[in-house]
């Protein structure tokens, strides 16, 4: 992606005065960001984190800057087919508003040495964190290396741990070339492990490379925690140099199966998991292992700022729950035009509408509600307390499973008017939907989801969050009081007793509170927005970074 070239000084200085408090100087290092809906550089999940942090960084003055990948293609542009079933396009994206560092350097990546582009975001573009941005489709690479900056989490394996090298060797070289050498190296994931290994190229000593680096672990999922051949690694370059007898010894990962994160948790000082629950789930998912650093936790947030309708968060302040119920009707409204847009349904504002929406995942379990057809239906046909359910979220674009299941919700959608299933769930949309939710639902299998900052989100807009008893919601819910909780399972068939669970919740509970009990319900939406408060602000969470990891 070459453009016009604008000035940028070396060595690089940080442009913002930093709080006296947060002077420590951090490079944050995520292999997707998601920080405006103009800059399609994430996914899902992690990028919204990533990007709510960077956000809190930059209003708190922390002397952080944040590095990535400029995609050239983004994650990818979700549509429909001619039949409506799902379609992945992917188009270049260019952007105007990112800076040409003129900044160019090679890293030996798959047996070549590739041409790494640096690109720049400066903080008053969207009221970030200073921003670096790496490309490898640059002037002087071959066609391979072009690619490997062309799709985030490219299917083809290779390719995928080229990316981490670009990330995290990559960007640790570019700090070099910048004349930027911050106290801390905080790897968001273990995607950019590679910057450990070029760290212990410059330094030599393992004390020096941990001294540097904090590591975040945002999964309990396998495939969530990347596991590869040690000589594939090596022969692509992941090492960055560093002989494999070394890597050996200073990772103390002998066998040949490498774990990305357990190399993660053995050359940092120290490390966290992104809720109360995580922490625990990870330190006993890694306790076993020997000579891994301190896992505490920091329990993920998101940008109050960003994302609260001011108008609803002065209603709030004022605890008026008329003013806070009228606002929420005017938001549906205008959700509602997209539901039409997209679905050709007009959705009614004085009808419960309950919304799932995140990244379709299997153990999401995006559609726990449609398991049982005969109640399903009941569900949806109820005229005594009508309901109206919208789905979205991207499935990764090679998950054929994840995206079967998209599908059919969709055509399930044909056969009742007060269901919809939407497409183009990126920032932009997702702000309609927590704007516009009066129920916001999450069916994750207990202990399998880190932390999903989605429903935090929805609660700073007025939206109830009805949900299984896992991640961030451990720390927030009472059922009954500030939200609806599915019971926990017990025993052998937990999707089973969850949908269960889960119907009981809405037929006996959120339904005839909505419908039979308006004053019930509009204390418990002022409790809920009260609850996410600050504490599931990302000012409180990009604090507590430099308090309890840097």
């Amino acid at each position: 992606m070459d453009q016009v070239k604008n000035t940028f000084k070396v060595p690089y200085e940080h442009p913002l005065k930093p709080n006296p408090t947060y002077k420590k100087s951090v490079a944050y290092f995520s292999m997707e960001f998601a920080l405006d809906q103009a800059l399609k550089t994430y996914s899902g999940g992690l990028g919204f984190l990533a990007g709510s942090h960077m956000k809190s960084a930059f209003a708190l003055n922390q002397n952080l800057i944040g590095i990535g990948m400029l995609w050239k293609y983004g994650y990818y542009d979700q549509g429909r087919q001619r039949d409506n079933s799902m379609k992945a396009s992917f188009r270049e994206k260019m952007y105007f508003f990112l800076t040409d560092t003129s900044i160019r350097f090679q890293i030996h990546i798959m047996g070549k040495d590739v041409w790494v582009h640096a690109y720049y975001l400066a903080p008053e573009v969207f009221n970030t964190a200073p921003m670096f941005f790496l490309t490898t489709d640059t002037e002087g690479n071959d066609a391979e290396a072009r690619a490997i900056s062309y799709h985030l989490y490219d299917a083809d394996a290779a390719v995928k741990v080229a990316q981490c090298i670009v990330l995290g060797a990559g960007g640790a070289r570019l700090l070099d070339e910048l004349k930027y050498e911050p106290k801390v190296y905080h790897l968001n994931e273990a995607h950019s492990l590679p910057a450990a290994f070029y760290l212990y190229q410059k330094y030599q000593k393992v004390p020096e490379v941990k001294k540097r680096l904090v590591f975040t672990t945002h999964t309990p999922e396998e495939a969530g925690n990347e596991k590869h051949d040690i000589q594939f690694l090596d022969r692509l370059g992941f090492f960055a140099g560093v002989p494999l007898d070394t890597v050996r010894k200073i990772t103390g990962i002998k066998d040949s199966i490498f774990s990305h994160s357990l190399a993660a948790l053995r050359l940092s000082r120290k490390a966290n998991g992104v809720s109360k629950l995580h922490g625990e789930v990870a330190r006993q998912m890694w306790g076993s292992y020997d000579k891994i650093c301190e896992i505490t936790h920091i329990t993920n947030s998101q940008n109050k700022n960003y994302w609260a309708d001011k108008y609803l968060e002065m209603a709030r302040q004022e605890s008026d729950v008329e003013a806070i119920a009228t606002r929420k009707k005017e938001l549906k409204a205008t959700l509602f035009k997209t539901v039409a847009d997209q679905t050709g349904r007009l959705f009614d504002p004085n009808v419960l509408t309950l919304v799932w929406a995140r990244r379709f995942a299997a153990y999401k379990r995006a559609d726990m509600l449609t398991w049982d057809a005969e109640r399903f239906l009941r569900l949806m046909r109820n005229e005594k307390y009508p309901i109206q359910i919208i789905w979205a979220g991207k499935p990764y674009p090679k998950d054929e499973g994840a995206i079967q299941i998209f599908n059919r919700l969709h055509y399930l959608s044909y056969l009742h008017p007060n269901m919809a299933v939407l497409t183009g769930y990126e920032l932009a949309l997702s702000k309609l939907l927590k704007d516009g939710s009066d129920v916001w639902l999450n069916t994750p299998i207990v202990t399998r989801e880190a932390s999903g900052t989605s429903g935090m989100t929805a609660a700073m807009n007025a939206s109830l969050n009805c949900s299984t008893y896992d991640g961030w919601i451990c720390e927030f819910a009472r059922s009954g009081e500030n939200a609806f909780l599915v019971p926990v399972a017990e025993g052998a068939d937990v999707n089973k007793q969850d949908m269960d669970h889960l119907f009981d919740l809405l037929e006996n509970e959120v339904l005839p509170t909505y419908y039979d009990k308006p004053d019930v319900w509009k204390k418990m939406v002022l409790t809920s927005m009260n609850d996410v408060g600050e504490y599931f602000d990302s000012d409180r969470m990009a604090a507590e970074y430099y308090q309890k990891l840097y």
